[in-house]
C-alpha cells in the first residue's frame, strides 16, 4: 500500500527543503497579521467592543421565506384596485420574471386595507394581531435585491451575495461582537419541522470566515437541541474525561496544522457542547413560561403553536445573551404564491401574524425591545400583475421589510412604490443598504468591519451600500 510522504500542503512546507517551506509561509502569515492589527484574539468568541456607542445588542430575523406580497399586506395601492384586469401599462417597459413576464394584467388585492396605531401605519386584514404594533414598526417600502430566484434571493438576503460562499449576516454580526455568554451558541438558527431554507446552510454558514461563527441549527420539537442530554451510564465526571482527552489530542493535531480553522472551530463546539448540556436544558424549557404568555404567542392554538414555539425560544436566546437569532416562517419557499395568492397568504399569515406581534410586546414589557432589532420579512415581494389568474410572481424591484426596536423610529415609512407596487421610486434602499443599517444599529461602520481574505479586506456590503439614517431613531 502507497503511504503519501506528506498529510497534507502545510506538512510538505514544513519537511521539504528542509523546512524553508513552512518559513516563507510564517512571513506571510505574519504579514496578514500585521495588516488585521497585528495581534490574534486568543478566543475568537470573546465579547468584543462595537466600533461606536451600539443602539443594538441583538438581533432577531424573522425570514419569512418565499416572499410576502407587500401589495397585499403592508402597501395599499388604490390605482392597482382601479385598474384591476386592465394590462400593465406600456410606459412600465418589459418586466423579467422568472415564469416570463409573470403576466401583463393587473391583479387587485382583495385585502381590506386601514390605517392603525397614532402613526397610521397600514396593515391589511390579513395581518390584525402586527396592525396592532404598527406604532413599533418602521416600514421600508421600496426595498430591492438582485435576484429573480428563491435561491439566490435568500442567499443575498441571509449574505449580501446571491452566489454562495459569503459569510451569513449573523456570523458577521457574532464576528464583530463575539458572545456575551458562553454557555450557549451567540448565532442560533431555529428550523421548522418541515423542509429546510432554500439553499440550506449556506444561509447561516460562513463562508471565508473560520467555521466558529457559523450559526448553530437548533431543531423543531420538544428537543430542539439533538444529543444534550449525557446518557446515565456515561455520566458527568466520564464525560469530562473525555472531551479533556479530545482537547488534548486535537490540540496536538492542531499544533501541527496551523490556520485550520475547521479543526479550531470543531475543539470550540466540543467545549460548548459540554457546557451546553449544563445551561442549555433550562433555556429552551418553555414550562417556566405562564400560561398568559403561552396564550399570548399562540401556543395553544394548532395554526400558530410551531411559529409561536420559537419566537417564544427567540426571546429566551436573546434574554440570555445570544446575540443573533433567525427564525425560519416557510421554509422552502412557501410563500411562494404563484397561484391562489388568496388560500396561500390566508394560511402563511395565520400561522405567523399572532407570534409575531407576541414577541414584540413581550419584548417591550420585559423593556428588552429598545435594544434588540427585529426584523419581518423574505428575500423580495411580489408582482402586482397576475399569473395563472390568482397568484403573482416573484418582485425583487419594489418590496416591504418591517424592523422594529434596537434604535429604530416606531410608526415611521420611508420609501415609496409607484402606483401599482412594482417597483421602488423613492427611497430606494438595497439589500447592501438593509445590510449596512443593521451593522449601523449594532454599532459597527459597515465599511470597516472586514475579514482578511486572499489578500483583501471583504465585508458584508461588498464595496457598495449606505446607511438608511432616515429610519434611524
Amino acid at each position: 500500500m502507497h503511504v503519501p510522504l506528506f498529510s497534507s500542503r502545510r506538512d510538505f512546507l514544513r519537511l521539504a527543503g528542509g523546512g524553508f517551506g513552512a518559513l516563507a509561509l510564517s512571513a506571510l502569515a505574519a504579514e496578514e497579521a500585521l495588516a488585521s492589527g497585528g495581534k490574534e484574539t486568543p478566543d475568537p468568541l470573546a465579547p468584543k467592543k462595537p466600533q461606536f456607542e451600539a443602539k443594538a445588542k441583538a438581533v432577531i430575523f424573522l425570514f419569512m421565506e418565499g416572499g410576502p406580497s407587500h401589495v397585499d399586506l403592508f402597501d395599499p395601492k388604490p390605482e392597482l384596485t382601479r385598474q384591476h384586469g386592465k394590462p400593465l401599462p406600456a410606459s412600465f417597459g418589459k418586466v423579467i420574471t422568472p415564469m416570463g413576464t409573470g403576466g401583463n394584467n393587473l391583479l387587485a388585492s382583495k385585502r381590506k386595507f386601514a390605517k392603525h396605531g397614532q402613526s397610521g401605519l397600514d396593515f391589511s386584514d390579513w395581518v390584525p394581531h402586527m396592525a396592532k404594533c404598527a406604532d413599533e414598526f418602521t416600514l421600508l417600502r421600496a426595498c430591492w435585491a438582485d435576484g429573480l430566484n428563491h435561491v439566490g434571493s435568500v442567499c443575498q438576503m441571509n449574505t449580501g451575495s446571491v452566489l454562495a460562499g459569503r459569510p451569513s449576516l449573523g456570523s458577521w454580526a457574532l464576528y464583530g461582537l463575539g458572545s456575551v455568554n458562553r454557555n450557549l451558541p451567540g448565532f442560533v438558527v431555529f428550523a421548522e419541522g418541515g423542509p429546510e431554507p432554500t439553499g440550506g446552510s449556506r444561509n447561516y454558514g460562513t463562508g471565508y470566515m473560520p467555521a466558529t461563527y457559523q450559526g448553530t441549527l437548533f431543531r423543531n420539537g420538544p428537543n430542539p437541541i439533538l444529543n444534550l442530554n449525557t446518557p446515565a451510564e456515561v455520566g458527568q465526571e466520564r464525560q469530562k474525561a473525555k472531551l479533556e482527552l479530545i482537547g488534548e489530542l486535537n490540540d496536538i493535531h492542531r499544533r501541527a496544522r496551523p490556520g485550520d480553522t475547521h479543526l479550531e472551530a470543531r475543539q470550540a463546539a466540543y467545549e460548548l457542547a459540554f457546557r451546553m448540556q449544563a445551561s442549555a436544558p433550562e433555556a429552551v424549557d418553555l414550562s417556566q413560561e405562564t400560561e398568559k404568555t403561552k396564550e399570548m404567542y399562540g401556543l395553544n392554538r394548532k395554526e400558530t403553536a410551531e411559529f409561536a414555539t420559537r419566537c417564544l425560544l427567540a426571546r429566551r436566546m436573546v434574554e440570555r445573551g445570544v446575540r443573533f437569532v433567525q427564525l425560519y416562517c416557510g421554509a422552502g419557499s412557501q410563500w411562494d404564491a404563484h397561484s391562489d395568492i388568496e388560500g396561500n397568504h390566508t394560511r402563511m399569515c395565520l400561522r405567523s401574524d399572532q407570534p409575531t406581534a407576541a414577541l414584540l410586546r413581550d419584548l417591550k414589557q420585559r423593556d428588552m425591545l429598545k435594544d434588540t432589532l427585529v426584523i419581518w420579512g423574505g428575500e423580495f415581494g411580489r408582482t402586482p400583475m397576475s399569473e395563472a389568474t390568482s397568484g403573482r410572481d416573484h418582485n425583487p424591484y419594489g418590496f416591504s421589510m418591517l424592523m422594529a426596536g434596537g434604535g429604530v423610529k416606531g410608526g415611521f415609512v420611508h420609501g415609496t412604490t409607484d402606483e401599482f407596487g412594482l417597483r421602488g421610486v423613492e427611497g430606494r434602499a438595497h439589500v447592501h443598504d438593509f445590510h449596512a443599517t443593521i451593522l449601523h444599529l449594532l454599532g459597527f461602520d459597515h465599511t470597516k468591519l472586514t475579514f482578511r481574505h486572499n489578500g483583501k479586506d471583504e465585508r458584508l456590503t461588498d464595496v457598495k451600500g449606505h446607511v438608511v439614517k432616515e429610519v434611524l431613531a
